[in-house]
């Protein structure tokens, strides 16, 4: 790793931005500036700047050339980590970059600070060449690593918008393979309160002519989990956007799915639960109880409980909407509760994001990464829920979300890491993208 490049990006790492911590508050703004000034020494525009109760780095970089009728990139890294505990488990220190071997150690060198930097190093490299082809919006922030939705709620109320968005904040799918995640799945919670009487009940007297609550809440439950196929009760069901033949033939060229459930060391859902596995886990609605409430758990007793809640998420397939998929949840719920059970329900959630693997701006992409890395990256999906962007997507803005993490990169856990290699990869990635990303509305 160049000595230059390993030292700039060291300062970097060496600012604890745990944006978990209300400690580390000032850190977290430490950083962001840091972006800032980095984005103004390469010849941009960049601030801090207060949104909501946070702050977003705000920056423009403007193309070389024709600036004016130049396409608009959107991009977004965030700046904040993971608290580094448990701090014993680390092998040097979680805010000193530590190079060993093949691998760069430290907290947030994969998520997000080491690939904020190559997308920021990509930029350098054409702007001092004079060939920058496009417009550069930058938006990052520094409450990724704790759900907030500034930013989501930024390009919502963004009137300028970009002619696409660039993320580096994933990852490849081994070494080697890279990806392009097309599409998120969205997320419905749900909580339910079952009330079936006025008190508990000795169950020798009441039980088998009273309503037990848990029982009620069992039954409700049980509607809305998937049947013996996997499958979702077709209320749930409603708008899928079924995966292209372009993405199940990159599929197909992933590990088998049941390598990965025997990985995380789970027992398969049903007979077709690994065949299956790909196109389950990012292009099918599933339903999940998070948590039962209800009796007295951990005494033996002979109580008739008449109070019982639940929490369970539904994560929504891209295509689907969260007013449909709600509704239609809480529907199935009262129509299974027994009657004379008495329910409470509450709902919120995030729609899904989807990008067509036909837009221009993917298909730009494709040619990028193939023509830096040497092979072309597959089209995946993400199965869980980034706010981000579906707030993208309902703004018309294809985004492009990759990155240069691996499996092995132990994000989130002790001794984080990123292969040294994929430095220099991912700063030549960046920059054949951008200049691809020129041709757009070409």
């Amino acid at each position: 790793m160049d000595e230059a490049w390993r030292a700039e990006l060291a300062e970097l790492i060496a600012i604890p931005s745990v944006s978990a911590d209300p400690a580390h508050r000032e850190d977290v703004k430490r950083a962001g500036e840091w972006v800032c000034d980095f984005i103004r020494r390469i010849g941009g525009t960049a601030e801090l700047t207060p949104f909501g109760e946070r702050e977003l780095a705000l920056g423009e970089i403007a193309a070389s050339n024709g600036a004016a009728n130049a396409p608009t990139i959107l991009v977004y890294n965030h700046f904040d980590v993971q608290p580094p505990a448990p701090l014993e488990l680390w092998e040097s220190d979680p805010f000193e970059l530590d190079v060993r071997g093949e691998w760069a150690y430290g907290r947030g060198v994969t998520d997000d600070k080491g690939q904020l930097w190559i997308v920021l190093r990509g930029a350098q490299r054409l702007v001092e060449a004079g060939a920058l082809p496009v417009n550069l919006r930058i938006a990052f922030d520094g409450e990724e690593e704790i759900g907030g939705h500034t930013i989501a709620d930024f390009v919502t109320q963004d009137d300028r918008g970009a002619d696409a968005c660039v993320i580096f904040d994933g990852g490849m799918l081994r070494r080697d393979v890279p990806t392009i995640e097309l599409a998120t799945r969205g997320l419905v919670g749900v909580d339910v309160k079952v009330r079936t009487g006025g008190r508990d009940l000795h169950s020798g007297m009441y039980g088998g002519v009273a309503l037990n609550a848990i029982h009620a809440l069992i039954r409700c439950l049980d509607a809305v989990l998937a049947g013996p196929d996997g499958r979702l009760p077709e209320p749930l069901r409603q708008g899928i956007a079924a995966p292209t033949a372009e993405e199940l033939d990159a599929w197909a060229q992933l590990p088998p799915g049941g390598e990965a459930l025997s990985e995380a060391l789970a027992k398969p859902l049903d007979a077709k639960a690994a065949e299956e596995f790909y196109v389950r886990t990012w292009a099918e609605p599933s339903a999940d109880v998070n948590g039962i409430v209800g009796g007295k758990p951990g005494i033996r007793n002979t109580t008739l409980s008449v109070a019982a809640s639940a929490e369970f998420s539904i994560r929504i397939a891209p295509g689907q909407e969260v007013e449909t998929i709600g509704a239609a949840a809480e529907r199935l719920l009262r129509e299974a509760a027994p009657e004379g059970a008495e329910l409470e329900i509450e709902w919120a959630g995030s729609n899904p994001g989807l990008v067509s693997a036909d837009a221009p701006a993917i298909q730009l992409a494709v040619e990028a990464f193939e023509q830096a890395l040497g092979v072309k990256p597959l089209l995946t999906r993400v199965g869980g829920s980034i706010p981000l962007m579906p707030a993208l997507t309902e703004k018309g803005i294809d985004t492009i979300l990759s990155g240069f993490g691996l499996p092995e990169s132990n994000i989130h856990s002790p001794n984080e890491r990123f292969l040294v290699p994929y430095f220099a990869a991912g700063i030549d990635t960046v920059a054949a993208l951008f200049t691809a990303l020129g041709r757009l509305n070409g």
